[in-house]
């Protein structure tokens, strides 16, 4: 199959390899309620060793810096207590937590997740987290620049792999809340 973009020797619809995705990945994507027809999520194989961004658009095109994003835990605290949320910013950008984040949250503090606590909730690989099958009930912030690219390469829940998802897809999904300025 041929994709939107990169050049990918083994490129999958997602419905059509739910084998190769992480449970609440597959789940999500079976139970796709989204106004992009789930047939339009591609799963490409990729090399595990170079999953980070820098090595990956290193290897297959540096033109994919442009059209790539990723996922990242964030966790907010206010009087004790600690909400868990997402965030999906373009590669080129960083989350902006202490600004976007922790108004979005209303959060007195917010940081980045501890990799056990991100990898044991999402119940995703560290390094390939996505925003497609977060837990029910999480707020996943995604920047406006990611709904405005045609096609956004992101992660698919393992190291192994991504998803090539369009852009407009990322504002529908649970729990999505599209923020202008949350990558900077």
């Amino acid at each position: 199959m041929r994709t939107p973009l990169g050049d990918f020797a083994d490129a999958t619809p997602a419905p059509d390899c739910l084998d190769q995705l992480t449970a609440p990945v597959a789940d999500a994507v079976r139970a796709w309620n989204n106004d992009v027809p789930a047939d339009q999520l591609i799963y490409v194989d990729t090399d595990p060793g170079i999953a980070d961004t820098a090595a990956f658009v290193e290897h297959y095109g540096a033109g994919l810096l442009d059209a790539s994003a990723n996922c990242v835990v964030v966790a907010g605290k206010r009087g004790g207590e600690s909400t868990l949320a997402a965030c999906v910013v373009l590669s080129r950008t960083r989350v902006d937590v202490n600004g976007a984040v922790r108004k979005q949250l209303g959060a007195r503090k917010a940081s980045f997740a501890p990799m056990d606590t991100a990898v044991g909730e999402t119940g995703m690989e560290y390094g390939g987290i996505t925003p497609i099958g977060l837990p029910a009930g999480w707020p996943l912030l995604v920047d406006s620049a990611v709904t405005g690219v045609p096609w956004v390469l992101v992660g698919s829940g393992r190291r192994r792999g991504k998803l090539i998802v369009p852009g407009k897809a990322f504002a529908g999904l649970p729990g999505a809340v599209v923020i202008d300025g949350l990558g900077v």
